[in-house]
C-alpha cells in the first residue's frame, strides 16, 4: 500500500474532523478536566500578573473539533503557557512523566494531563490518551521537540505525524519566545515582568491516514510538518522581534 504523504496544507479547516472509529481507546477513561477548569482561570490571572504575556493569533485555533497545539520547547513555562494561554477548553498537555510526582504531579494527573515516558521507543499508554482527547473533540499540547532545545524545530519525534494521521486532527503551529533568556537555562523562568510572546499560526490540514501507517510515510509527514513549524517559529520571531534564546549556557559549558 502506498500513502500519500503530500496532505499538509495550511488551508484552515471549515467544519470539526471525524474522530469516529479511531482504535485501541474505547476503554480508556475520559480525561479529567474539572480540577482544570477551576484552576485555569485563577492560574491564568496568576502568570499575566507576573510576567507580560503577549497573545498572537488565538483567532487561528479551530474552535471546535480536536486540535493538535505543537509547540517549540524552549524553558519550563513553555508547558503551563501552552495549557493557560490556549483559547480552547479545555486543552491537555503531553508531558514527561517525572513531573508526575508529588504534589505537582497530582494537580496534573487530577487536570487531565499526560505522562509520557521518554526512556521507551514508543510509549502506547501514553498514544492512546492522546488519541481520547482528541476523538473527544478536544485540544492536546505537544512538544514535537521532545525536549527543551534551541525552540528552532531543527529536528522534531514523529510522534506528532502520527496522531495526525490517525486522527485527522488539523495541527497549529505555536511558537514560544521569551520563556527563556538567551543563553539562559533551560530549567528557569525569567525575571518577573519580562515580557513573552504565545504565537499561533494558521492550521495545517491533514485527512485520516487508514492503517497500516508505514513508518516512512509517517516520517515524510513528520519532515513536512517540521519545516512548516520552523517556518512559523521564524515568522513569529520576525512579528514579536523577540528571537530564540539560542543553545542553552549549560550545554554550552559541557561543550
Amino acid at each position: 500500500m502506498t500513502v500519500d504523504t503530500r496532505n499538509v496544507t495550511s488551508a484552515r479547516p471549515t467544519a470539526p474532523v471525524s474522530t469516529a472509529g479511531l482504535p485501541h481507546t474505547d476503554l480508556l477513561p475520559a480525561p479529567r478536566h474539572g480540577l482544570l477548569r477551576a484552576l485555569a482561570g485563577p492560574a491564568r490571572a496568576v502568570v499575566r500578573g507576573l510576567w507580560d504575556v503577549r497573545v498572537h493569533g488565538s483567532d487561528q485555533v479551530p474552535a471546535e473539533g480536536p486540535v493538535i497545539l505543537a509547540s517549540n520547547h524552549i524553558a519550563t513555562l513553555d508547558g503551563p503557557l501552552s495549557v493557560l494561554m490556549s483559547p480552547r477548553r479545555p486543552t491537555y498537555a503531553l508531558a514527561k512523566r517525572e513531573l508526575f510526582r508529588g504534589a505537582v504531579g497530582g494537580v496534573l494527573d487530577r487536570s487531565g494531563q499526560i505522562p509520557i515516558d521518554r526512556d521507551v521507543t514508543v510509549d502506547r499508554t501514553a498514544v492512546d490518551r492522546c488519541i481520547r482527547v482528541l476523538r473527544d473533540g478536544a485540544a492536546l499540547v505537544i512538544f514535537p521537540e521532545g525536549m527543551r532545545d534551541t525552540g528552532e524545530f531543527a529536528w522534531i519525534r514523529s510522534g506528532v505525524a502520527y496522531l495526525a494521521m490517525v486522527t485527522g486532527a488539523p495541527v497549529v503551529p505555536v511558537a514560544m519566545l521569551g520563556t527563556r533568556v538567551v543563553g539562559g537555562s533551560p530549567h528557569g523562568t525569567p525575571r518577573l515582568r519580562t515580557r513573552m510572546h504565545v504565537v499561533f499560526g494558521a492550521p495545517l490540514t491533514s485527512q485520516p491516514v487508514p492503517w497500516p501507517r508505514r513508518q516512512a510515510s509517517v516520517r515524510a509527514t513528520a519532515e513536512e510538518l517540521r519545516v512548516q513549524l520552523a517556518d512559523h517559529v521564524r515568522h513569529a520571531a520576525e512579528l514579536t522581534g523577540m528571537p530564540l534564546p539560542g543553545i542553552p549556557r549549560d550545554r554550552i559549558a559541557r561543550a
